[in-house]
């Protein structure tokens, strides 16, 4: 037998230490999260994006009553996909509000989340930064595979 063992390097930033540009993907997460639709759950998850363009998409969960909703990662991530065919995602943040507030502790995309992220930054071919929001705490990886580093790699 043999192990394996498996880290991730994640940096961790108050608000006030991000540059401008890392606050204002933040704010536009958090700002994303008004549009979200989550009578279910009442955990209202926004995403906002930066792309290689310089534009910047914005996401947020859409729950129904069969369980069947989708992510704000991926809300955005297909918005990109499907308006800006071939440009690739440079950063990504992702926050929750639920209870009349921002989470404490930073968000973290889901399993699915996590996998589409990594093929979008495959065919991109250069890492997506991601930005986990709390309230006032923010975590930072350089890259999605670092979210989900066993990741699904035949396709």
């Amino acid at each position: 037998m043999t192990e394996i063992k498996i880290t991730t390097k994640i940096q961790v930033y108050s608000y006030n230490e991000l540059t401008e540009e890392q606050k204002k993907l933040c704010d536009l997460a958090k700002e994303a999260t008004k549009a979200s639709y989550a009578p279910y759950s009442n955990f209202h998850v926004g995403a906002a994006l930066l792309l290689d363009n310089g534009i910047y998409i914005k996401g947020a969960n859409q729950e129904n009553a069969a369980f069947a909703g989708v992510c704000a990662e991926r809300s955005a991530i297909y918005n990109a996909g499907a308006n800006y065919p071939g440009v690739g995602i440079r950063q990504l943040a992702v926050t929750a509000f639920t209870r009349g507030a921002f989470i404490e502790e930073p968000a973290a995309p889901c399993g699915v989340c996590r996998q589409a992220l990594i093929e979008f930054e495959k065919n991109a071919g250069f890492p997506m930064q991601i930005f986990m929001v709390g309230s006032d705490k923010v975590y930072r990886v350089e890259s999605a595979c670092d979210l989900l580093p066993l990741t699904f790699k035949e396709f």
